[in-house]
């Protein structure tokens, strides 16, 4: 598994992804994203975008349902890079029951206030926190 910033992997890669994807923010992930390589072929993508000083948003979290096993890896990296980038907090916002058990598995801390939700309007799902240390 490779995590490469969207914006240097091939265009034809990207493209067939998000065409597969056409849920995913293709401006959000080319200026602040990294996709997910798995024996060559983009699997997944991610947003880890600072918001504040020491502060991170794990944005726009995608893996393909045939690499889903591969989850948790891939958080455990997400969060290995957030601690090379200097990262004090990382905040999840997440839609799937599923993904609330990993995140608690992996010592996220649901959050009762919604983070950000000035910034963005996140009505649906839990926010988690995760201590970087």
């Amino acid at each position: 598994m490779n995590l490469i910033q969207a914006n240097k992997v091939s265009q034809e890669k990207l493209d067939y992804f998000l065409q597969s994807n056409p849920h995913m923010n293709k401006y959000s992930l080319l200026q602040k994203g990294y996709v997910v390589e798995i024996k060559g072929k983009i699997e997944g993508c991610f947003i880890l975008e600072e918001m504040e000083e020491g502060t991170y948003w794990l944005k726009q979290l995608y893996i393909t349902q045939s690499e889903a096993a591969v989850l948790p890896v891939l958080l455990e990296s997400i969060l290995t890079m957030a601690k090379q980038q200097h990262a004090k907090r990382v905040y999840v916002h997440s839609h799937q029951p599923v993904v609330d058990i990993l995140l608690e598995a992996l010592q996220f801390h649901p959050q009762k206030e919604r983070a950000f939700v000035n910034k963005i309007d996140q009505k649906d799902g839990n926010w988690w926190l995760y201590h970087v240390s």
